[in-house]
C-alpha cells in the first residue's frame, strides 16, 4: 500500500514483504520525511511483526500513516 502523506516528521507510506538475505520474510518500510525525501527500512520478520503489533493492526495495508517513531518502540 501505498500512501502520499505528508506530515511534520517521518511517516511510513508504504510496506511490502521481501526475501531476506537468509531467505525468512523481511517487512520493507518506505519512508517519507517532511521534506518529501523517500527511503526505505528493513525489518526482519520478528521486528516487522513487533512493529505491526505496536501499531494494533493486522494487515500492511494499514501501515501507511504511522509514524516513524513506531519502528523504534518496535525495535
Amino acid at each position: 500500500m501505498i500512501s502520499n502523506a505528508v506530515s511534520a516528521e517521518p511517516v511510513i507510506v508504504g510496506a511490502e514483504i521481501a526475501a531476506g538475505h537468509d531467505g525468512a520474510a523481511d517487512l520493507v518500510l518506505r519512508l517519507r520525511h517532511p521534506n518529501g525525501v523517500e527511503e526505505t527500512v528493513t525489518l526482519d520478520g520478528e521486528h516487522g511483526l513487533a512493529l505491526m503489533n505496536r501499531c494494533g493492526i493486522a494487515s500492511l495495508d494499514d501501515l501507511p500513516g504511522h509514524s516513524w517513531r513506531k519502528i523504534l518502540e518496535a525495535s
